[in-house]
This record gives structure tokens, C-alpha cells and sequence, in this order.
């Protein structure tokens, strides 16, 4: 709290912020930290693996095995999100989990799995982009942005 909003405060209120700042529990802030940072890794290289075996099976280059890899970390994600197992797996991981695409694709599942009573169009369609729409936008005026730039400097 700032110290502004601490002066408005009278003494029984302030006593209380006290009071509730001393019996608040403390977060494991470096074990939340080494668990993000490893679990995230680790889903990278479930990403990397999968790129592997496109190239190695398949016969894809390194350039165009990240579309189907995509593709297959974006099924498993909403697979998971639709069984119910990405929500534990992440309250238990934390940021870790939010690695651009399975969590975009757990958001954008969890939504549509949440408003699905409501009708396909209204409830699922409607509501299904409102926690990812941010994302998209924010993604496409990055895009534009870096495009431009990239354009005027005269790259290819």
C-alpha cells in the first residue's frame, strides 16, 4: 500500500494492515521460480523433440518442422485442458506452463470448455477469444510494427 493511502487510513485500520501483513503466509517465491523455469523447459523440449522426430521420420527441414510441431503441442494442450489435467498440472507448475503455445491454447480450450452450455455460436464462439483476444491483438501489431520497421531499414 502506498504511503498516501496509508495517511487516509485511520490508527485501527492501520493496526489491521499490520495485523494482516504479519500473518500473511510467505510464498516459496525461489522454489515457484525453479519450478516455472524448469517446467517451462521442459515443455520446450517436448517441442523440440517433436520438431526431431518431423525431421527424422518425415524428412522436414528445421524451417518447415515447426508448423506440424505447433500443430502437435496445440492438440496436446487443449487434449489435456479438455480432461481436466493442464489446469492441475498448472496450478502445480505456475508460469512455467504459460509457454506462448500450449498456454494460448489452454486459455483460448478452457473458455470454450466453461461457456459451452450456452450454444456453440453465443457461448463457445462468443466467449471463446475474450481471455486470448489481448493476444491476438497484441500479436498482430507487433507483427505489423516489426514488419514496417523491417521494410523502411530495406531488409528482405
Amino acid at each position: 500500500m502506498s504511503n498516501k493511502q496509508k495517511k487516509k487510513l485511520t490508527p485501527v485500520q492501520q493496526e489491521y494492515q499490520a495485523f494482516a501483513k504479519a500473518r500473511e503466509p510467505k510464498r516459496p517465491v525461489l522454489t515457484n521460480m525453479l519450478r516455472a523455469f524448469f517446467v517451462g523447459g521442459f515443455i520446450c523440449l517436448i517441442g523440440q523433440g517433436i520438431a526431431d522426430f518431423f525431421i527424422w521420420n518425415f524428412e522436414f527441414t528445421e524451417k518447415t518442422a515447426g508448423n506440424p510441431t505447433v500443430a502437435v503441442l496445440i492438440l496436446v494442450s487443449v487434449i489435456l485442458t479438455s480432461l481436466g489435467v493442464y489446469d492441475h498440472f498448472a496450478q502445480w507448475a505456475g508460469a512455467g506452463t504459460a509457454v506462448p503455445v500450449t498456454g494460448f491454447a489452454n486459455s483460448i480450450a478452457s473458455a470454450a470448455i466453461e461457456h459451452r452450455t450456452e450454444g456453440y455460436v453465443l457461448g463457445v464462439g462468443g466467449n471463446m477469444f475474450k481471455l486470448a483476444g489481448s493476444v491476438i491483438v497484441f500479436g498482430t501489431v507487433a507483427a505489423f510494427v516489426v514488419a514496417l520497421i523491417k521494410t523502411l531499414l530495406g531488409g528482405t
